[in-house]
């Protein structure tokens, strides 16, 4: 077997998780996209929608976070801890970047683990 092969693993999975996950769930962000392409930023029922997603959001880092499931339940909570509040640090201290703060968080929590043993 090649190491595409073993790379790829079934190609069939592959292709049921494009047609079943995928391309359902871009039909309705392009609908959403051409429908909302005039609707006001600022208007209340879009300022609603960005608190309650935000919120739902927070929940669902926080419940993670507390009850860690598979490998990250491994990581001592102080570590994860840690790793959130640092990542959180950078995204604010270099110009709310999520991507710094979420690869720095990572990293913390990798190096952290790989330390720790």
């Amino acid at each position: 077997m090649s190491e595409l092969q073993t790379f790829i693993g079934d190609w069939h999975a592959l292709v049921i998780l494009v047609l079943a996950g995928f391309l359902p769930n871009e039909v309705w962000r392009m609908l959403g996209l051409w429908l909302g392409g005039g609707i006001d930023e600022e208007a209340d029922i879009l300022v609603w929608v960005r608190a309650v997603a935000t919120a739902i959001l927070a929940g669902v880092i926080a419940q993670i976070l507390v009850f860690p499931p598979g490998a990250l339940a491994t990581i001592p909570a102080p570590l994860r801890y840690g790793s959130v509040l640092f990542g959180l640090l950078v995204f604010l201290g270099v110009k709310r970047s999520i991507f710094a703060g979420v690869l720095c968080g990572e990293l913390m929590m990798v190096g952290g683990k790989y330390w720790l043993g």
